[in-house]
C-alpha cells in the first residue's frame, strides 16, 4: 500500500465524536502507513501440506526398501539441524552434492538451534515421488537416485498445538548401502519446491513470552532487527488479552511472530505474492479443521520495513488486528466476506484509541463529502483494487464494524463475525446470517450504517 502521510498524534477535533474502540489495522490502513494483510486459509507457500501424510504408502518392496533406508538418514539429518551438530552433517551429505547445499545447512543448523523445537523432523510422504531426469542420474552416477516427496514437521515449544509441515523438493543418492543427500532444490520439470524457514535467512534472535496456562508466544528475528524484536516481545502479551477481552478466551492466546530481515524471507514465509514493499504483517496459517476448530502454522510475519514505517500507535494497533487473526482462524472458513474479517480485525486493532472519525478514515469521509454515504456493503473485489478503493473497502469495514459495535454492543459485533465467517457467501446467505445476528437483513444495515457514517462525516 502506498504510504500516507496522517500524523501518528491523532486528537478529537469539534462536531466529531471520539472513538475510544476504532482503527483500521488493514489495506489502506487510515492511521499506519503501511497495509497489514491477511492471508486466509493454507499458507501460499505451501500448497500441499496436509496432516494426514502417513508414514508408509501402500508401495512396492522396493520402495518400501527405499523408505527403511532413507529415514534414518532424514532422521539423522533433522537431529543435527535441529542440535546445532554441525559436525555430523558432513557425512549425511553426497559427493556429488550440489555445491554450496552442504555450507547453507551448516548455517541453517547453527541459526536453527536458538529455536525451542517441541517437534523437529523429516517425514516421507505418500504422493508420487519425481521422476528424476536422465541426465541429472548420469551426472550424480549412483546406484540409485530417489526424489521422493518429503515434509518438515516441526512444532514451536509452548506455542503451538501441533505440529505444522512443509514440503521439501529433496534429492538422495545410493552408494552401495548408503543413502546420501544430494539437493534440496526442485528437479527439472517439478514444481515442488522448499520451504525455507526464518533460520534459513541467517542467525536468529529469540524472545519467548510466558502467558497464563503453560502458554507463550514467541517472537524471533535476526539480530539486525533486535529492536523491533524486543518491541513487540514487550507488547504482545498486553495485545494477546486485548484480543482475549473481545474475542473470548476460545482461542490460543499465544502466537508466533517473525519479523522478516528481507523481502526474499518476508516472501518465503507468506507466498511470492507480497514482497513487503507495502505491507506490514501477513498472517498466515496451513491446515485448518473447521469441524474440530483449530489451525496449525498459524504465524503472524512482519515485513522487513515494518520497523522504519510504523509508529509506536500503528505498531501495536497491527499486532492486535492480527492477533485477532490467529484467534478467529480456526471458526474462518475460505470465502467469507472480506469485510466482516479485515473490518472486525480493524476494530480490535484500535479500540481504546482516542481518534476522530476523519482522521481513522479519511478516504471514506472524503468520499462521502464529495458523494453521499455508502448504499451497499463493501464488495470483495474492492479490497482487491488498490488505491483508493482498496483504501475506501477497508476503512469502511472498519466503519461498519464500529457502527455495529456502538448499534448492537460488542457482544453482537463478535457473534455476526462468527456467523458470516462460515464461509458460502452467497447474497441470500449473508443476508440471513445479518438478520440472524442483528434482527435485520443486508439491505437494512447498509442504509443504516450509511446513515451513521454520514452523520459522522458532516
Amino acid at each position: 500500500m502506498p504510504a500516507d502521510d496522517r500524523p501518528p498524534n491523532l486528537a478529537p477535533v469539534r462536531r466529531v465524536r471520539r472513538w475510544e474502540w476504532a482503527g483500521v489495522g488493514g489495506l489502506g490502513v487510515a492511521m499506519a502507513v503501511v497495509l497489514s494483510l491477511t492471508a486466509f486459509g493454507q499458507s501460499a507457500t505451501d500448497p500441499d501440506v496436509r496432516d494426514d501424510v502417513p508414514e508408509t504408502s501402500a508401495a512396492n518392496p522396493y520402495e518400501d526398501g527405499r523408505r527403511a533406508a532413507v529415514q534414518p538418514v532424514l532422521d539423522e539429518w533433522a537431529r543435527a539441524v535441529r542440535a546445532g551438530d554441525t559436525a555430523a552433517l558432513p557425512a549425511l551429505f553426497d559427493a556429488a552434492a550440489d555445491p554450496g547445499f552442504l555450507d547453507a545447512e551448516i548455517r541453517r543448523a547453527r541459526s536453527a538451534a536458538a529455536v525451542p523445537f517441541a517437534e523437529f523432523g523429516y517425514d516421507i510422504g505418500s504422493d508420487p515421488e519425481t521422476p528424476v531426469p536422465p541426465e541429472v542420474a548420469d551426472r550424480i552416477g549412483a546406484s540409485d537416485v530417489w526424489a521422493p516427496t518429503v515434509y518438515l514437521r516441526y512444532a514451536i515449544e509452548g506455542a503451538d498445538d501441533a505440529a505444522t509441515r512443509k514440503p521439501v523438493a529433496l534429492l538422495l543418492a545410493r552408494r552401495g548401502d548408503a543413502w546420501t543427500l544430494v539437493s534440496d532444490t526442485a528437479v527439472a520439470g517439478s514444481d515442488r519446491e522448499t520451504w525455507r524457514g526464518p533460520w534459513d535467512f541467517g542467525p536468529l534472535m529469540v524472545r519467548e513470552v510466558p502467558g497464563s496456562g503453560g502458554r507463550s508466544s514467541i517472537v524471533l528475528g535476526h539480530p539486525e532487527q533486535s529492536a523491533m524484536i524486543e518491541q513487540l516481545a514487550t507488547e504482545i502479551g498486553d495485545a494477546v488479552d486485548h484480543v482475549t477481552d473481545v474475542w473470548g478466551e476460545d482461542w490460543s492466546r499465544r502466537a508466533v511472530v517473525v519479523v522478516a530481515g528481507s523481502r526474499d524471507e518476508f516472501a518465503s514465509l507468506v507466498g511470492d505474492a507480497h514482497s513487503g514493499a507495502d505491507i506490514a504483517a501477513v498472517a498466515v496459517s496451513d491446515a485448518v479443521d473447521l469441524g474440530a476448530r483449530t489451525a496449525t502454522g498459524q504465524r503472524i510475519v512482519f515485513s522487513p520495513d515494518a520497523a522504519a514505517r510504523l509508529t509506536d500507535l500503528t505498531r501495536v494497533a497491527v499486532l492486535r488486528h492480527e492477533l485477532t487473526h490467529v484467534a478467529a482462524r480456526p471458526v474462518t472458513a475460505d470465502g467469507s466476506p472480506l469485510w466482516i474479517l479485515e473490518g472486525y480485525a480493524d476494530y480490535i486493532g484500535y479500540r481504546g484509541v482516542e481518534a476522530t472519525f476523519g482522521a481513522l478514515a479519511p478516504t471514506l469521509s472524503a468520499a462521502v463529502s464529495a458523494d453521499g454515504p455508502p448504499t451497499s456493503l463493501p464488495a470483495d473485489a474492492d479490497f482487491r483494487a488498490g488505491g483508493d478503493v482498496a483504501r475506501r473497502a477497508y476503512e469502511a469495514s472498519w466503519s461498519l464494524a464500529a457502527f455495529v459495535a456502538s448499534e448492537y454492543g460488542e457482544q453482537r459485533l463478535g457473534t455476526l463475525y462468527r456467523d458470516l465467517a462460515q464461509g458460502g457467501s452467497t447474497p441470500d446467505r449473508v443476508d440471513s446470517r445479518i438478520r440472524d445476528a442483528l434482527g435485520e437483513g443486508a439491505g437494512e444495515l447498509a442504509r443504516s450504517w450509511g446513515t451513521w457514517v454520514d452523520d459522522q462525516v458532516r
